[in-house]
């Protein structure tokens, strides 16, 4: 239990689980790390370890220079 009282559950990060690195040319799994706005998404939400979130971060950020992901989302109605 934390400070609040709440039990924590312990996840896995998924590419320590499935024994492989982020790459950006796989977009279709680099999409699960980013918002519909084209946010990266934390660590504390995605659940991975910190030494694979810094290579997510640096994956997702060369797949949208190579334009396989987008900046930001193209229709963001107000």
């Amino acid at each position: 239990m934390n400070k609040r009282g709440r039990i924590r559950i312990k996840r896995t990060c998924f590419f320590c689980e499935h024994k492989f690195e982020p790459d950006f040319k796989n977009y279709k799994i680099l999409r699960k790390y980013v918002t519909e706005r084209g946010k990266i998404l934390p660590r504390r939400i995605t659940s991975t370890c910190g030494k694979h979130q810094r290579r997510v971060a640096m994956a997702v950020k060369r797949a949208r220079h190579m334009a396989l992901l987008p900046f930001v989302a193209e229709n963001i109605s107000r």
